[in-house]
C-alpha cells in the first residue's frame, strides 16, 4: 500500500504530526506497535496528563544545541494546544508552576487526538511491528501487517524510558542505519542513587521542602528520601543536569538562615533543636551521633558554622540513576546537528524526519516534554 506519509510511533509527537499531515491532504499512515496509541499520555501526570506548561521557553530544555528547539516551540505554543483541548471541551486546571492537568482521566487527551486523526483521514494501525525500513526512490516499510511505501517517513518512536509500556531503541537503530549521529542516552527525570546509600533505608518515605543545586541550576520543590537515595520533584528536575563527578548542594532549610537558628547559649541537644525544623530521621542521617547528642552550648563556634553549612548546603554525590524503569524521559538521542530545526527533517536523508523524545531535546519536569512533542510533531506535520 502506498502513502504520502508514514509516522512510526503513536505517542504524543506522532499523533500530532499525523494530524497535521492529514489536514494538509497528505495520505497518512500512523503505525503503533502497542495495542493502543498514547500509552505514555495515559499514565502521565498520575493518570491526569500534565499536557503542557504555560511557561514553556527554550531555556526549559536540555540539548547539545540549546537553540535548536526555539523554532518549533515558537510555532506551536502551549496556547495552541490549549485551544485544541478547549475545542474538545476537556476540562483542565493549573496545578502549580504553570503545569496544566486534565480534571478527568488523561485518556480524554488520547481520545481527542484520535478524533482529530479520524477527521484528518489518518489511517491508524495498532499492534503493528516494523520489521525493516529501506529507501530507494521512496521508503519501504516492512511490518507485521505487510509492506507499505511512502515519500516521507517520520520516526516518532520515543526514547528508552518506561520499557514496561513498550519503549525500545527502534528510533536510534533507524537513525544509525541511515548514518545519523546519536548523542549518548541516559535515563533522566529520574530518582538518583546516593553515595553511602546504605544509610538511606532509615529515612525512606520522608519528604521535605528543599532547594537543590547542581550544574549551575537550582530547583526549589520537595525532595523524597528513598531506600537508595533521593527522588521528588526537585531531584527529578536536577537529574537532567546530573554528572558523576559533580556534587549536589541541597538546602534543607531554604527559607531559614541556619546560623541564626543555632543559638550557642541553648542547653538543648543539637539533634533536638534541629528536629524542631526537620524530621528527626533526616537529622539522624545528616549529623553524626556525637554532634547530635551534644548540648548547643558545648558546641564550638567552628562546629556551629559547619552544622549551619550542612543545613543550608548539604553536599551529596550520586553514583547512579534508578534506571530506565523509573525514568520519565531519555536524555540524549538523535543529534540536532543532523536535523533541520524548521522541519525536523534529516539534512542528509531527504524525506526522513525525527520528532519527540527520540531527538536530543529533553524538557524539565512539568509538561515541558509534552509541549516539545506537540511542537516538534507540528513542525514535521507542516513540512511533510
Amino acid at each position: 500500500m502506498k502513502f504520502d506519509v508514514i509516522v512510526i510511533g503513536g505517542g504524543a509527537a506522532g499523533l500530532l504530526c499525523a494530524i497535521e499531515a492529514g489536514k494538509r491532504g497528505r495520505r497518512t499512515l500512523l503505525i503503533e506497535h502497542n495495542a493502543q496509541v498514547g500509552r505514555k499520555i495515559i499514565i502521565s501526570g498520575g493518570g491526569r496528563c500534565n499536557f503542557t506548561n504555560v511557561h514553556t521557553a527554550s531555556e526549559n530544555f536540555i540539548s547539545q544545541n540549546p537553540h535548536f528547539a526555539k523554532s518549533a516551540l515558537s510555532r506551536y505554543t502551549p496556547q495552541d494546544f490549549i485551544e485544541l483541548v478547549k475545542r474538545h471541551r476537556i476540562e483542565y486546571y493549573q496545578k502549580k508552576l504553570g503545569q496544566l492537568f486534565c480534571r478527568e482521566r488523561s485518556n480524554s487527551i488520547v481520545q481527542m487526538l484520535l478524533a482529530e486523526c479520524k477527521k484528518a483521514k489518518v489511517k491508524v494501525m495498532t499492534n503493528c511491528s516494523v520489521i525493516s525500513v529501506e529507501k530507494n526512490e521512496k521508503f519501504s516499510v516492512e511490518t507485521s501487517h505487510g509492506k507499505f511505501v511512502c515519500e516521507s517517513l517520520v520516526i516518532a518512536s520515543g526514547g528508552l524510558s518506561f520499557p514496561k509500556i513498550g519503549a525500545t531503541k527502534f528510533g536510534y537503530t533507524i537513525a544509525r542505519q541511515f548514518g545519523l549521529k546519536i548523542v549518548q542516552t541516559r535515563p533522566s527525570l529520574v530518582a538518583l542513587v546516593a553515595e553511602g546509600r546504605e544509610r538511606f533505608p532509615a529515612v525512606a518515605g520522608i519528604s521535605v521542602d528543599a532547594s537543590v543545586t547542581t550544574g549551575g541550576h537550582t530547583f526549589r520543590e520537595n525532595i523524597l528520601f528513598t531506600h537508595r537515595g533521593l527522588s521528588g520533584p526537585a531531584i527529578l528536575q536536577a537529574s537532567n543536569y546530573w554528572k558523576h563527578d559533580e556534587l549536589f548542594s541541597i538546602d534543607l532549610l531554604p527559607e531559614t538562615n541556619a546560623r541564626k537558628l543555632l543559638n550557642a547559649q541553648d542547653t538543648k541537644k543539637v539533634g533536638n533543636v534541629l528536629s524542631e525544623v526537620l524530621p528527626k530521621r533526616v537529622v539522624d542521617l545528616i549529623l553524626e551521633d556525637d554532634i547530635r547528642n551534644k548540648p548547643m552550648n558545648q558546641v564550638g563556634k567552628t562546629q556551629l558554622e559547619k552544622i549551619a553549612q550542612l543545613l543550608n548546603g548539604w553536599q551529596l554525590t550520586f553514583i547512579d540513576t534508578e534506571g530506565w524503569d523509573k525514568a520519565e524521559v531519555t536524555l540524549g538521542g538523535v543529534s540536532t546537528d543532523e536535523l533541520s530545526s524548521q522541519t525536523m527533517g534529516s539534512k542528509r536523508v531527504p524525506g526522513l524526519y525525527f520528532i519527540g523524545e527520540v531527538v536530543d531535546v529533553t524538557g524539565w519536569l512539568g509538561g515541558y516534554n509534552f509541549q516539545w512533542a506537540w511542537a516538534s510533531g507540528f513542525a514535521a506535520g507542516k513540512a511533510i
